[in-house]
């Protein structure tokens, strides 16, 4: 198990830029399944999670060629459907939660798809409900193993149909568009997803012939096609990186200079830490973000305490309310943290009242935050990772405590962040990995 001891309290200075998203990669990475033909993919992140799902692909028979650092060329020419019943498909496949998206291309090309019970993060429960009862809407017939953890969906005489998802579910609705965008008919999702990643999927099928409407909204219809080509893609900025390091910025009082963000797409997380007091602008392409000595949480109209929750997009993403919290720990104010998707992404909170944060637990989806305005601060600790976002919320906590922290369990944020110890020690940072 690799860890990183972080020596605190250092101003950084200077520009970075985000890594491609993973939770786009993971999507696109999927639809490749839908096509013989090649699909190159740009701006692909080189993290622990999507190159485990670019070594399944290989190992289900999908040639890929990579032209350099962040590009990939794919070909599912010849999938080789019977390495799905492999015990290593089973131990792969398991290993990480984006390998869910493989069933609805396969169930569209091929009328058949196996998965195991999907990992990834300990954050709480992630039903896959929504996934399978939208294949069954196509008329796909559904079976799990519960002995095995093992799902299997098949459907050789798919059909178009109307739906109302249960939960607006990114992953879900990317599945269900993957399966339904080769089913002959119109197929109408309503209560989908449509973040900007899963637009961003909906555009690139449309460029290799499908026909998907309602793009950017939460009702989309998708006329079937007998077939679909290849294309080019290049995968959007992370918006979680670029909040992690808006956070990173507040929290050691730095001037940081984050490139390329696609702000457009960004929704209300510049706004979401303007709303704690973070002082920004956005120049071109690139948000900047000053050196405070202070920041204030804003409180609501009537003088009471500020609530930032998490919601379907447009709303806030969840996976940024660990890096929001963090923040808020040395604002002026207090705020009260509501995560409703996951019940236990807020446990990790304990840590940082080791370290010295005035944080109540309320209960498993809610946090009052009473922050230390920068004159209190965090102490430095030991500690261990317990998911991606909590992880780095924890490394930028450790960035800016006094004294040396150590984090262990590193490998849940090499899942989702690049080379990350090298890029904040290239601002000043003082990060070294022990393996």
């Amino acid at each position: 198990m690799a860890s990183f001891q972080i020596t605190g309290g250092k101003t950084l200075k200077g520009e970075i830029i985000p890594q491609g998203a993973k939770n786009e990669a993971l999507q696109i990475l999927c639809a490749v399944l839908l096509t013989p033909e090649k699909i190159t993919v740009n701006n692909i992140p080189n993290i622990r999670d999507v190159n485990k799902l670019i070594e399944l692909l290989a190992s289900m028979g999908v040639k890929v060629n990579r032209t350099s650092p962040s590009t990939c060329t794919f070909k599912a020419e010849n999938v080789d459907l019977e390495y799905l019943k492999t015990n290593e498909f089973k131990e792969k496949a398991a290993a990480l939660r984006g390998s869910i998206m493989i069933v609805g291309p396969l169930l569209a090309r091929f009328g058949i798809g196996y998965i195991p019970q999907p990992g990834g993060d300990k954050i709480g429960r992630r039903r896959l409900d929504t996934h399978f009862v939208g294949f069954q809407n196509l008329g796909a017939t559904f079976t799990f193993n519960a002995r095995e953890s093992f799902y299997e969906v098949k459907g050789k005489n798919l059909k178009g149909a109307y739906m109302l998802l249960d939960e607006a579910s990114v992953t879900g609705t990317a599945n269900i568009v993957m399966a339904a965008v080769l089913t002959p008919g119109k197929t109408t999702i309503f209560n989908a997803a449509c973040e900007p990643y899963l637009q961003q999927l909906c555009k690139m099928l449309n460029r290799m012939g499908a026909k998907i409407n309602g793009i950017g909204s939460n009702l989309l219809t998708i006329e079937g096609v007998d077939s679909l080509g290849g294309t080019e893609h290049t995968i959007l900025p992370d918006m979680i990186e670029v909040g992690s390091f808006m956070g990173l910025a507040a929290m050691t009082r730095s001037p940081i200079t984050i490139k390329n963000v696609s702000y457009d797409d960004l929704g209300i997380i510049p706004n979401s830490f303007r709303r704690l007091g973070v002082k920004f602008n956005r120049v071109g392409d690139d948000i900047v973000v000053a050196q405070q000595d202070s920041y204030e949480i804003e409180t609501f109209i009537d003088g009471s305490i500020m609530t930032i929750a998490d919601a379907p997009w447009p709303g806030l993403t969840p996976d940024l309310l660990s890096i929001l919290l963090v923040v808020a720990t040395q604002a002026k104010g207090a705020v009260l943290i509501h995560q409703k998707m996951f019940e236990s992404r807020l446990f990790f909170v304990d840590k940082l009242i080791d370290m010295g944060a005035q944080i109540i637990l309320c209960d498993p989806h809610r946090a009052t935050v009473i922050g230390h305005n920068h004159q209190i601060k965090l102490r430095a600790t030991s500690m261990v990772s317990p998911d991606i976002r909590a992880g780095v919320a924890l490394l930028i906590a450790a960035l800016s405590a006094e004294g040396t922290s150590v984090i262990h369990n590193i490998e849940q944020i090499d899942r989702g962040y690049q080379n990350i110890e090298e890029r904040l020690n290239a601002l000043g940072a003082k990060i070294v990995r022990r393996d």
